[in-house]
């Protein structure tokens, strides 16, 4: 679907489109509410616009002592963004997004980082494994980080609304298994059968870790684009927030990754892009056999490349025809043939602006195509640092790296990569 033309990485134009998503039709909508609020919580120069929900208050970056008895982390939550609407005869919240918060005892790292789950997921993927292992968020405390963990808009514990967002989908167990947990007994892609870390062996319906991560999925957003227009302000209002952060994206997520570190890139000092929804412009799906994949619909799924929403190009973009298309006449064994920009490319400034790495592991089914991703980057002047799992030890790894069983392994490698950056 293509982009309605906001200008080109410009935060007020998005926060602009949050308000134009979340508007319903005048049978139902009757303007919007003010909130009172009983004492300011901000300076009267970062006051919120009428209308809207204010942030908390920051939360310190370092607890100012620690008692004997006090705990090693501090768990919060708050809701950034949002606000009243009037739906019928009824008040209702819009466009907020869910935040969790860990604090440890001693923060030590001058950054926090900012985790932002996928497609059917929510922020409990980063909270603890299917198998009850402790998760990347306490693995990144541990390591003296604060960590903030997000629902999307629209999803989770940020709440759904049909009436106010539209129809939702969900993904069924086989369509799970297939791509994120079993792929080595479906064997759709050359690198699916690698896959051995899913908890308990391949995962299918009856495996506990299966059963545990499948009980996990919620509905989202069928309109794709539509959740880049809620998401991507009600992030970068997070980050205005908390100040400069990490962001540590996953599969979907990355499409609000791009769009922050455009908008922001003052605000976003790293982007780990953990397997990014890919490959740019178009979808494919895989079948299996010699001729593996296909190409899934004619339209751009990603009109701007990696993402729906408008970049900031140079030369402009002005609409997404402005970027010419062209498909690799060849790829390696096991891969897709990328769909690149056609020569004279345009660069991302922006985005060249933000170390970035790409994350892709042995056995997913990126593993075909974030090669795509890294060289429409490199094209554009953006050119990202690479990881992929097996070149560091740490083999059979599928989409959902956080939840198998060297789910520590791959936090401690991506903590050496921002550690690395951070210098």
């Amino acid at each position: 679907m293509a982009g309605n033309g906001i200008a080109n990485g410009a935060l007020a134009a998005l926060l602009a489109v949050q308000g134009a998503i979340l508007a319903v039709g005048p049978s139902r909508a009757q303007g919007m509410v003010p909130v009172q609020v009983p004492a300011p919580t901000r300076a009267a120069s970062q006051a919120a616009p009428p209308g809207t929900v204010p942030a908390p208050a920051r939360e310190p970056a370092q607890p100012s002592g620690l008692a004997p008895d006090e705990p090693v982390t501090r768990a919060g939550y708050f809701y950034i963004g949002g606000r009243y609407q009037k739906l019928g005869d009824k008040t209702v919240m819009v466009g907020q997004m869910f935040v969790q918060s860990r604090t440890p005892a001693r923060v030590t790292q001058p950054y926090p980082l900012v985790m932002v789950h996928g497609l059917a997921q929510t922020g409990v993927n980063f909270l603890a494994t299917a198998d009850g292992r402790p998760g990347w968020v306490q693995s990144f405390v541990e390591k003296g980080y604060q960590v903030y963990v997000v629902d999307q808009v629209g999803r989770g514990r940020s709440g759904t609304n049909p009436e106010v967002y539209g129809p939702y989908d969900r993904l069924g167990s086989r369509s799970l298994e297939r791509t994120h947990t079993a792929p080595e007994i479906y064997d759709l892609y050359p690198q699916a059968k690698l896959h051995t870390r899913w908890p308990g062996g391949p995962g299918v319906q009856g495996n506990a870790g299966f059963d545990q991560f499948f009980a996990s999925q919620v509905p989202f957003l069928a309109n794709s684009q539509q959740t880049e227009e809620l998401v991507d302000p009600a992030l970068l209002a997070l980050l205005d927030k908390v100040g400069p952060a990490i962001l540590l994206t996953h599969g979907q997520a990355a499409l609000f990754g791009w769009a922050v570190s455009d908008a922001r890139p003052d605000l976003v000092k790293a982007h780990v892009s953990v397997e990014p929804s890919g490959p740019p412009f178009f979808d494919v799906q895989f079948r299996g056999g010699k001729d593996f994949w296909e190409k899934a619909g004619d339209g751009r799924a990603r009109a701007y490349g990696l993402t729906r929403m408008p970049l900031t190009f140079d030369p402009p973009v002005k609409a997404p025809e402005d970027l010419i298309v062209a498909q690799q006449a060849k790829a390696a064994d096991g891969h897709v043939r990328c769909w690149l920009q056609g020569e004279p490319a345009r660069t991302l400034p922006n985005l060249a602006k933000v170390p970035t790495v790409l994350v892709t592991a042995e056995a997913s089914f990126h593993a075909p195509y974030d090669t795509c991703t890294e060289a429409f980057l490199a094209q554009a002047g953006a050119k990202p640092d690479v990881i992929r799992l097996a070149d560091r030890d740490l083999h059979g790894n599928g989409h959902m790296m956080m939840l198998e069983t060297n789910s520590d392994a791959v936090a401690d490698m991506l903590a050496g990569w921002i550690a690395g950056r951070m210098k």
